[in-house]
């Protein structure tokens, strides 16, 4: 049983270095490919300056890449901490916390940037499904999906009561509904949209589906697990 043991140790090992590599190589490549808008804003996130990038998409999304080093010490802090204290899904947890934390904050600093005319116009409020899809074009429509994405790939790993499409569905459109009565309670100068919420929501299930292989085994193996015999009386 070691020798089998010591053997399957060296390939889990290469999967995680593969894993790895690869999540690297992919930050690499998505920050050279955005290195030009980020640059701009560089200048202004260096120097504390909240217009030019704190209330910009490129400034956000900088801000975003220079603290993911910051969130995996963080991940890093967290499991440790776990795994000193016996938790056996040490490393699953703290990503899982982190993940939906890092990833999801940005988008929803993005989305209540108030518009020119905050405050000044009332605000406005669009009830027709499927009508606004075709105004936003196909970067918005990614942008939208992306909002909760983070949220629905980690929150049914780290929560087993989430651990249903149904109910990543249903938190996806009810964190969407809340983003999109508090863009119209505040006047932002932005739209409220149904359909903000059916992408929204739809990027929560998707990313969902995607991380499905992680949380589903778990999800279901309580149910799998027969019953004890009850002892017969006497």
């Amino acid at each position: 049983m070691n020798h089998n043991t010591s053997l399957a140790a060296p390939p889990r090992r290469a999967r995680r270095i593969v894993l790895l590599s690869l999540a690297i190589l992919g930050m690499a490549s998505a920050a050279f490919v955005v290195r030009g808008p980020l640059m701009m804003a560089a200048p202004m996130c260096m120097a504390g300056r909240w217009h030019g990038c704190f209330d910009t998409f490129n400034g956000v999304v900088l801000i975003t890449v220079v603290a993911l080093p910051l969130a995996a010490l963080v991940v890093w802090v967290l499991a440790r901490r776990r795994r000193a204290a016996g938790v056996t899904s040490a490393w699953p947890m703290s990503l899982a916390e982190v993940g939906m934390v890092h990833g999801t904050v940005p988008f929803l600093w993005m989305t209540m940037m108030p518009g020119a005319g905050a405050g000044k116009v009332p605000g406005r409020v669009s009830p027709v499904p499927l009508r606004d899809l075709l105004t936003m074009g196909p970067v918005g429509i990614v942008g939208n999906l992306l909002i909760f994405a983070a949220l629905g790939f980690f929150a049914p790993m780290r929560f087993a009561a989430l651990a249903s499409v149904p109910r990543i569905l249903a938190l996806g459109a009810g964190c969407s509904v809340l983003v999109e009565t508090a863009q119209y309670v505040l006047r932002l100068d932005r739209v409220s949209s149904v359909d903000d919420v059916l992408v929204n929501a739809a990027g929560a299930v998707l990313a969902a589906l995607a991380s499905r292989r992680w949380w589903c085994t778990t999800a279901e193996a309580p149910s799998d697990q027969r019953r004890p015999a009850l002892a017969p009386a006497g």
